[in-house]
């Protein structure tokens, strides 16, 4: 995409994201707080769950993609390995319903550390505190494993680019300073720090 379009396409998806405030009204109204969202891991019973809320929450930023059996059939996939290579932690709402997930996964070489494969909170709940909760909660896995770095690619025109900023990645340009969505955080402790 040209570079001088991106930032227009980015700031147009982004209007259509809930301001912050309407955010915590709509959780007020459901007599919920963002303390009441709790994160936990996933297990493979969340499966059905996670798949519907990826598709959502993919459509959600970017339109398009898999269908619900697909990420299904991949999520059985990944749980259905034991070797330890990726996990996923879940927002959860006091109904029970997820509002958001992320997915870590050691980096590939030369370069190492943890990488973040996949974050997304729904629509209507971000700006509450989840997406930061859940990269602390990876960070701090990340840490347990050894990991002291992480990254994250993502495209330039998504609209939650400004969170990874916020939340202290570095941009990843290439040879020629163009930025393609890629992040790397060079020291996760900061992030690990965050209170849930």
């Amino acid at each position: 995409m040209n570079p001088v379009v991106v930032p227009i396409v980015r700031f147009l998806k982004g209007l259509r994201r809930p301001s912050r405030a309407a955010s915590a009204r709509r959780l007020r109204e459901r007599g919920e707080t963002p303390a009441s969202l709790v994160m936990r891991e996933a297990t493979a019973a969340d499966i059905p769950a996670l798949a519907r809320l990826h598709v959502r929450t993919f459509q959600e930023t970017h339109g398009g993609g898999p269908t619900p059996q697909i990420r299904e059939s991949q999520y059985r996939q990944k749980f259905a390995a034991t070797d330890g290579g990726w996990f996923c932690f879940v927002a959860v709402r006091p109904d029970g319903d997820l509002v958001g997930f992320a997915v870590g996964q050691p980096g590939d070489p030369p370069d190492g550390g943890g990488h973040v494969n996949k974050i997304y909170v729904l629509r209507d709940d971000q700006r509450l505190g989840l997406g930061r909760r859940l990269l602390a909660h990876l960070a701090r896995r990340f840490l347990s494993q050894g990991y002291s770095s992480m990254t994250l690619f993502s495209q330039a025109e998504n609209p939650s680019v400004w969170f990874f900023d916020a939340m202290g990645g570095e941009r990843c340009l290439a040879p020629g300073g163009a930025f393609h969505g890629g992040y790397r955080w060079r020291d996760i402790r900061h992030l690990a720090a965050e209170e849930d």
